[in-house]
């Protein structure tokens, strides 16, 4: 810090960097690393916390990394990669050749950081079939992939002494309207008991800015996302940036306390469905009444372990039921759980299941005693992370939910992970790299990927910062009046009398759970849309904070819904244009097809599978929305010759 912003009597500390790094996870930590290892040393990584985040505090069963085939005599090649990644739906042909191109780069640098993916003695890095993979270019380093990934990211980010700066909560990204200056955060070191700007907001004044925030996560009630982690998207949208795909999600089962995803073996044992009354009673295994016979029910169950997102695809005779059948109970106002403790059905014979289940659950040595003794049969980590967390499944039930887990969509960036906003990157999963389906793991690969290109186009860009930088750095004066606003936010919050916040932030996630998200209505979704716009137009009359934790919480609120007023728009307008159900969210539509046992609300149209479907972006700009739609840009054709591409990578390296 070497000046401060002055406005009237309160002064704002300012730093200045080449390049901000927003977020401290998996993405964040290796476009810090990588900038590093490129010569970029004028930079820094700002963050609310560094232990928080999704990829530092999730996984699953078997937590995967899609990537290249790197073993066995399986065909593959980069170009096929990428038609894959493609044929997902919506999906720009730039991103996924440098997703499928990079991929070998990323992994294996992760791999020398020592994230301990398995080898075999050869040295070949086995892969496995994940979901819409059809080659074994999956991989995993056990539960925690992402975990140990953010971890050995983190350690040698710290061994390079980059500038890191923790408890700061980002509230507004400044830009002239073209290119980004800088980011105003609400410094949470020390809350309470301050009394003027200068400890309360910080300033990193910067030439680029990369996002990478994670996903939404706040928007929703039902999440899968660890607690803490909310994004900062919304705060995008109000600076400019365009989105895109912001219709597509993946939601899937989830337990709730924890926060983790019961996909993989916590569905492949076999375990039962039950609900109770929110006062515990009245237990029922509910699901039994809607199938033919209990076997067709267990092999939707195994099925949902490998086919965990929701898709409107397998709702009609396919596992996906058993999301929909989940979601319908917990409307109730009942509450569901998953017992590993007692067999469902009062028991199984194994050799009346279809082929699929008894075959794997054989292979396994797992055609035995409770689903808890298959669980840990097939898979004890599994087992233990919840015994790690309190929650002991060989005695008490689990309660899960339909929850949101990613966002496929995002903001929309070009080949080098820019925004629409010169200067304004964007990495993880807060970048809308994917499109309506995806292979599983291909998050944290784009997430590397993301990393690497952003920090190549920085470092080797026409544009790229030099040792002297003050005079690149465009005026904050320019962005006078945002920072103002902001100020002028907390001033008017602060009325001295008890908080509104946290009723309010609960109750529109609560709406947005209910409306917008695996079942999509039109009416209550413009519905809300209209409420939110109205709230976001009063909030500081409307909302009052007692505490500085209240403050953080009004900017946590005004970013949900600055967010959900963007997503709101996008699946409105989505519906306008006809849009059908697809991936993992269903519209109810009275002339579509009812899937057996259903109620009519759950009439839906597909979207037919012969029909390319455009990419949706939308732009805020003076808090309007706009849409545009166009087909997915294709995977490039550029001249390979070596001879020529490494003439021109010797000029510029291929970085233009």
């Amino acid at each position: 810090m070497n000046r401060f912003f002055e406005l009237g009597s309160e002064k704002i500390p300012v730093y200045t960097y080449d390049t901000v790094i927003l977020g401290s996870g998996a993405a964040g930590l290796a476009a810090a690393e990588r900038l590093f290892l490129f010569g970029q040393k004028n930079i820094a990584l700002v963050t609310e916390h560094m232990n928080a985040g999704t990829s530092r505090n999730t996984g699953s069963d078997k937590q995967t990394y899609y990537k290249l085939t790197l073993s066995g005599g399986q065909a593959d090649s980069v170009h096929e990669m990428a038609e894959t990644l493609m044929s997902g739906g919506c999906v720009d042909g730039d991103l996924a050749l440098c997703e499928a191109a990079l991929s070998p780069q990323c992994f294996y640098h992760l791999v020398e950081l020592g994230v301990p993916f398995p080898c075999s003695r050869y040295g070949e890095y086995v892969g496995y079939k994940t979901d819409h993979d059809p080659r074994t270019r999956a991989a995993s380093a056990g539960p925690y992939t992402s975990k140990m990934m953010t971890e050995a990211l983190e350690t040698s980010v710290r061994q390079k002494g980059i500038d890191t700066f923790s408890h700061m909560q980002a509230v507004r990204i400044l830009t002239d309207r073209q290119r980004v200056l800088g980011l105003l955060c609400l410094n949470l070191e020390n809350e309470d008991g301050r009394e003027d700007a200068s400890s309360r907001f910080a300033i990193f004044q910067c030439i680029n800015l990369i996002l990478a925030t994670g996903g939404p996560a706040g928007i929703y009630r039902d999440s899968v996302y660890p607690y803490g982690h909310h994004g900062s998207t919304g705060l995008a949208f109000e600076a400019g940036a365009a989105g895109k795909n912001l219709t597509e999600w993946q939601y899937g089962l989830s337990s709730l306390k924890p926060r983790w995803n019961v996909s993989g073996t916590y569905m492949q044992a076999l375990p039962r469905f039950i609900s109770r009354e929110p006062d515990g009673g009245d237990e029922k295994e509910f699901l039994s009444g809607y199938f033919e016979d209990d076997y067709e029910m267990l092999n939707y169950i195994f099925l949902k372990g490998y086919q965990w997102p929701f898709d409107v695809r397998k709702v009609s005779g396919g596992s996906s039921i058993i999301d929909i059948l989940v979601y319908m109970e917990t409307q109730k106002g009942r509450r569901v759980f998953l017992d590993y403790t007692r067999n469902p059905c009062g028991g199984i014979d194994f050799d009346r299941l279809p082929d699929e289940s008894r075959t794997y659950l054989q292979r396994g040595n797992a055609c035995l005693g409770t689903p808890y003794d298959r669980l840990v049969q097939m898979n004890e980590p599994a087992a233990a992370f919840y015994r790690d967390r309190g929650v002991d499944l060989s005695k008490e039930p689990l309660e899960i939910a339909l929850c949101a887990q990613h966002n496929n969509g995002g903001l929309s960036v070009d080949c080098w992970w820019q925004t629409s906003i010169d200067g304004l990157f964007c990495i993880g999963e807060a970048a809308g790299s994917h499109g309506v389906y995806r292979p599983g793991g291909t998050a944290l690969n784009a997430g590397q990927v993301g990393a690497l290109r952003a920090a190549q186009r920085i470092a080797f860009g026409p544009d790229a910062p030099v040792s002297e930088v003050s005079a690149s750095f465009v005026p904050l004066e320019r962005a006078r009046e945002q920072v103002e606003q902001i100020l002028a936010m907390e001033k008017m919050i602060r009325k001295g009398r008890p908080e509104n916040i946290s009723a309010l932030t609960a109750d529109c996630q609560k709406q947005m759970s209910l409306c917008a998200a695996a079942f999509r209505r039109r009416e209550p979704m413009e519905k809300l849309l209209q409420t939110v716009t109205g709230l976001l137009d009063s909030l500081p009359d409307f909302c009052c904070a007692a505490t500085d934790r209240d403050v953080r919480n009004f900017f946590l609120l005004r970013d949900i819904l600055l967010c959900q007023q963007a997503y709101l728009f996008a699946m409105a307008d989505y519906i306008s244009h006809g849009g059908c159900s697809r991936g993992s969210a269903l519209y109810p539509d009275e002339k579509g097809q009812k899937p057996d046992c259903l109620p009519d609300d759950f009439r839906f149209v597909a979207q037919p599978e012969s029909e390319t479907p455009q990419i949706q972006e939308i732009l805020c700009r003076d808090q309007h929305f706009s849409s545009s739609w166009r087909d997915p840009r294709p995977i490039p054709e550029e001249d390979d010759f070596f001879e020529n591409v490494w003439k021109q990578y010797r000029i510029n390296r291929n970085v233009y």
